[in-house]
């Protein structure tokens, strides 16, 4: 019994094994980025942005261009339809560690072109999968040369360099990619919140260094005002100066001026009357006594001629400068002098004696 039962299963088996053997034969060949190939009925219509690739008996003959075209049934098959278009490729996600041995999780979009549709079928099996494929390890290797926060900052040049090793290794395959961009970076969490600490010192350094400028410029712009202030001030100053020595000073000069002439004039006068050079004498005797009584009250230094107590002396001394000075301009007639010189010396005595008394 275990013989008749063990017969029939390995005739089913093997039946069954054949038939697989058979459908794979004759199954048609995968069609990529389409559902279905069209069946050749002698007049076939290529659409727009597709490329049919039609074998002859099992060998590649051409590739049907976009309109009419005609085929012979039962010996030109369509074998690949190659779309034209760009297509868009979703890079699954996937783990990559950084420079700085960081393990990110990341995913992209891939956009790609057939260029060449003879290449696209015969090149490589599935070009879909293969792209996908080069698109994550040219990711993981590029993403090993790149710290942390270089990943964050240089994602444009991360991409294009994704883009460049794509097309060098997939131009014998007859496709072009186009561009290639990073969708989502995933952190983990405890790296996210190192990075949230990190951005927040960023930001409390960059408030710290902008207040610190402000008070800077603050305490410039102050600076600056108090020192235009000051110059406008001593111009003010300055101006007003000029405007007092040009206007009030130089008219009180000027009355000043004309005071003292008038009053050199009357002293003149005055001198030359009778009796003038015995009191101008007087003058210059008191004026010369006050001069020493006030010699010691300024400094403690004192110069003092030798004969200081003798006022007599001192008296006569400042008569005699007075009489050199005034000698030049007292020329009179030889009747005049002698009772000039007898009235001037007449007083003067009387003053010596005055003096000498007050003294004594």
């Amino acid at each position: 019994s275990a013989s008749s039962w063990s017969q029939p299963c390995s005739i089913s088996f093997c039946q069954h094994s054949q038939q697989l053997k058979r459908a794979a034969r004759l199954a048609p060949a995968p069609c990529r980025w389409n559902s279905g190939l069209p069946m050749n009925i002698g007049v076939l219509f290529v659409p727009q942005q597709e490329a049919w690739v039609v074998e002859r008996m099992g060998k590649f003959h051409r590739i049907l261009e976009p309109g009419l075209n005609f085929l012979i049934p039962l010996l030109d098959r369509i074998r690949y339809v190659q779309s034209l278009k760009e297509i868009v490729i979703n890079v699954p996600e996937q783990s990559a560690v950084t420079l700085d041995n960081v393990t990110l999780q990341i995913d992209g979009v891939l956009y790609l072109r057939v260029m060449d549709p003879y290449k696209a079928s015969y090149g490589v099996e599935d070009p879909e999968y293969a792209v996908t494929q080069l698109a994550q390890t040219t990711m993981r290797s590029e993403l090993g040369k790149l710290s942390l926060d270089r990943v964050f900052r240089e994602r444009e040049s991360l991409n294009a360099s994704i883009v460049d090793a794509i097309n060098q290794a997939s131009d014998c395959w007859g496709i072009r990619c186009l561009r290639y961009e990073i969708k989502d970076i995933h952190v983990p969490p405890r790296v996210k919140e190192s990075m949230q600490m990190q951005v927040e010192a960023e930001r409390r350094k960059r408030a710290t260094v902008l207040e610190s400028e402000g008070t800077r410029e603050s305490a410039i712009n102050v600076a600056e005002g108090q020192k235009q202030a000051q110059i406008l001030a001593s111009e003010a100053e300055k101006a007003e100066q000029i405007n007092k020595a040009a206007g009030r000073e130089a008219n009180a000069m000027l009355v000043k001026a004309r005071a003292k002439a008038e009053a050199i004039q009357l002293l003149a006068a005055a001198l030359a009357q009778q009796h003038g050079n015995a009191a101008a004498s007087l003058s210059v005797a008191e004026q010369y006594v006050n001069a020493f009584s006030k010699i010691a009250k300024d400094s403690n230094t004192v110069l003092l001629p030798a004969n200081t107590g003798d006022v007599t002396n001192m008296v006569a001394q400042a008569l005699g400068i007075y009489t050199t000075l005034t000698k030049p301009q007292a020329v009179k007639t030889q009747d005049e002098m002698p009772s000039a010189h007898e009235d001037s010396h007449s007083p003067a005595t009387e003053v010596l004696k005055a003096e000498q008394g007050s003294s004594s």
